[in-house]
């Protein structure tokens, strides 16, 4: 099987040399999404709980885009530039993934694109 790039308008564009996701094998592995509106293609205001939110929000419009939903995520990866902002970051990210959890990877970095706080990227399988 051949791979298929996802591409919406729904989640924020690439802003670099790479897609939005990429299907290979009934798999689609989703590139970070920071929070950057896409309508305004600006990062969205309001602190951390604003900015996991908007993360989520273009997640879920990337499964949306491929057929998918939250319960076809297999695995996810969550970047944040401070580890305090680990309990509030959950919070939101409560709110879009439930039981059964995919398995989940929270990293801290330095920096981010933009000046980010948070990204959060995905693997999800069709008819999971």
């Amino acid at each position: 099987m051949s791979k298929a790039i996802l591409s919406t308008t729904a989640a924020p564009a690439a802003i670099g040399p790479y897609s939005q996701g990429t299907f290979y094998n009934g798999i689609l592995f989703c590139s970070g999404q920071i929070a950057i509106d896409p309508a305004t293609g600006n990062l969205v205001e309001g602190g951390i709980e604003a900015q996991a939110e908007r993360c989520c929000q273009n997640v879920m419009a990337l499964l949306k885009a491929a057929g998918l939903g939250p319960d076809s995520v297999l695995r996810t990866t969550v970047y944040i530039t401070n580890m305090d902002d680990f309990t509030k970051v959950n919070a939101v990210y409560a709110q879009y993934f439930t039981e059964p959890y995919p398995a989940r990877s929270c990293v801290a970095v330095a920096a981010l694109p933009k000046g980010a706080l948070v990204e959060i990227e995905v693997t999800a399988a069709a008819g999971n």
